[in-house]
């Protein structure tokens, strides 16, 4: 366990402290010692500033990505799972068959197919070539169709409809907060997708007004290679600890949803 937290943690205490040296003293210091000048807040102040700010504009494409791709993705995974779960359809055991195959399938072998299906739409170089591919989660709706097939139980719906109530009302009102620990989970897993995501932007995105973080970054680094190159590897350091930490916020708020989740039917009534 102490090897497994050392591991992880290494990296991590390797960025913040990188972070907080000037360019001559990340190369000419140990990883995991400070350097003569404390430069943290120059550096950030460096990374929003330089290239004419264009970090921040990386920063909002990567926010717009998320929000609107992992939003879309747990909104759509949510209502297919649930509907795979509590209705019975012809057709729905082939649906389960594709699922499984599209889970097994790496998001790396469809990149290609990908591009040359959005290329021959004109969508490449547009922020659509990388939300509309984020939509699709099928790890995200077999994960709500297992827990809602455990957490709503079907007798509950039966009472509700007996009440009067609608299929949609039904899922609104009375299925949907049994739901939100797996909604959580499904939207941490995309927004963790979406935000890290590097492969496909890089191959649909050629625009530098359009890259998220991670290729945005990716490029400055590669501007210490060739002639007259101008290396801003204190920048590229600081822009990656600035990068995770909408993410780590982002599971110490959500944490609580988890905890609440795990039990879920753990004690029989």
């Amino acid at each position: 366990m102490s090897l497994y937290l050392l591991y992880t943690l290494i990296p991590l205490v390797w960025l913040v402290i990188s972070a907080t040296k000037t360019q001559p003293d990340l190369l000419s210091t140990p990883g995991l010692s400070f350097g003569g000048v404390f430069a943290l807040f120059d550096n950030i102040r460096q990374t929003f500033t330089y290239d004419n700010g264009v970090f921040l504009r990386w920063l909002g494409n990567t926010l717009l990505y998320v929000v609107v791709g992992a939003g879309g993705a747990t909104i759509l995974a949510t209502a297919a799972g649930y509907g795979l779960a509590k209705y019975r359809f012809r057709g729905r055991q082939a649906v389960f068959a594709v699922v499984l195959g599209a889970i097994a399938v790496p998001a790396t072998a469809l990149a290609v197919p990908t591009f040359l299906l959005f290329s021959r739409l004109g969508l490449t170089d547009t922020p659509l070539a990388v939300i509309i591919p984020s939509l699709i989660s099928p790890f995200g709706l077999y994960l709500i169709w297992v827990y809602a097939t455990d957490a709503i139980p079907d007798e509950m719906m039966e009472a509700a409809r007996i009440d009067g109530a609608g299929e949609i009302r039904i899922f609104l009102a009375v299925t949907l907060r049994q739901l939100v620990p797996g909604i959580v989970t499904v939207a941490l897993f995309a927004v963790v997708s979406t935000w890290n995501n590097y492969f496909l932007p890089l191959i649909m995105l050629s625009d530098p007004n359009w890259f998220p973080l991670t290729v945005g970054l990716n490029q400055w680094s590669a501007q210490a290679i060739g002639a007259g190159a101008q290396p801003i590897y204190h920048l590229v350091i600081t822009g990656s600890l600035l990068t995770i930490i909408p993410l780590v916020i982002a599971f110490l708020f959500l944490q609580r949803f988890w905890q609440s989740g795990l039990t879920a039917g753990s004690v029989k009534q």
